[in-house]
């Protein structure tokens, strides 16, 4: 019988339980997916603690890759033997699931289950931000938040590789040199440096048209100073917690700013946008605007080690969960 973890209990690390399950046959427009790799990912945290309240017991992950065991009624462009990999529906800390057909994208033969698992989420998550939420264009200067994870990484490239001027913001010396070799042209070590004073300097005054923030609370205020006056502030994430309340007033006083916190999915909700971001991304790192670093790699049955070390900042570049 397969394993999985699953949360009986919204909690810490300690709360992610190795057990037996049943899988079953797949249903009309599912299949049975054979996992070989899976993404961690900070909003697996935010499930496990409850601060995305998920029904009791879940299994959390939402990124993956794997082998199309079995297809059930009404699956079409699927068949036993396909590579897959998807970044949305829950449920991915599993050795087998069943899944939704039509959120499963075809792994090209260029694209490992590591690299897929590693990056569709990240990665789709970056071509979300510099296409969709801020088209990028070549001279614009931005600022990246947790430069050095997993889609810090990936965003520094890509926008480099695009002709942005890259500053990115990490803690440590450590990160700041990797993601300088990721394309970030100016990395700010926010334990030693003011980060606003720092954008200041950099842009000669000037600030910036858009800043990407996932670290939330500990950076949100103080990223909105970084802004030109009509800016877009864009958080899409909260490491460091949930941003405190505040009144819209500030936005105005701040420069007449605009503020997003926009999700993946609501951007990869049809069968056609799914396609294409998923295609872009395979395009970038098939063209070499985007390596996928992994740094980290567990143990499916080790995921409440590989949650400790996300949530101390112990992680560079992507992890995965491996099955045995």
């Amino acid at each position: 019988m397969p394993h999985a973890i699953l949360v009986r209990q919204a909690g810490g690390p300690e709360q992610l339980s190795w057990e037996e399950v049943e899988v079953g046959d797949p249903g009309p427009g599912q299949v049975r997916l054979r996992q070989t790799a899976i993404g961690l990912n900070f909003i697996d945290v935010y499930h496990r603690s409850g601060l995305y309240p998920q029904p009791s017991p879940f299994i959390p992950g939402v990124e993956g890759a794997g082998v199309v065991e079995q297809v059930g009624p009404d699956v079409e462009g699927l068949k036993p033997g396909d590579r897959v990999g998807y970044a949305g529906p829950i449920g991915g800390y599993a050795e087998e699931r069943l899944i939704a057909a039509d959120r499963l994208v075809k792994l090209p033969d260029d694209i490992s289950d590591e690299q897929a698992a590693a990056m569709l989420l990240q990665g789709m998550t970056v071509d979300m931000l510099i296409r969709s939420v801020w088209p990028l264009h070549a001279g614009d200067t931005i600022l990246i938040h947790a430069a050095a994870g997993g889609v810090g990484l990936i965003m520094c490239q890509w926008a480099a590789a695009l002709g942005a001027t890259v500053i990115g913001a990490v803690s440590s010396d450590e990160k700041a040199e990797l993601a300088r070799a990721h394309g970030c042209h100016h990395p700010i070590v926010y334990s030693k440096q003011d980060f606003v004073a720092e954008v200041v300097h950099l842009t000669d005054g000037k600030k910036l048209p858009v800043v990407f923030d996932s670290v939330g609370r500990d950076t949100f205020v103080r990223s909105l100073d970084c802004l030109q006056k009509r800016g877009l502030m864009v958080s899409f994430g909260q490491a460091s917690g949930p941003v405190e309340p505040f009144a819209p007033g500030l936005l105005a006083q701040k420069g007449s700013l605009y503020l997003t916190r926009p999700t993946l999915f609501d951007y990869v909700a049809t069968r056609e946008e799914l396609d294409r971001s998923a295609e872009s991304l395979f395009d970038a790192v098939r063209t070499g605007k985007v390596k996928v670093d992994i740094g980290q790699r567990f143990s499916l049955s080790e995921a409440a080690e590989a949650h400790r070390a996300l949530e101390s900042r112990n992680t560079v570049g992507s992890t995965i969960l491996t099955v045995d």
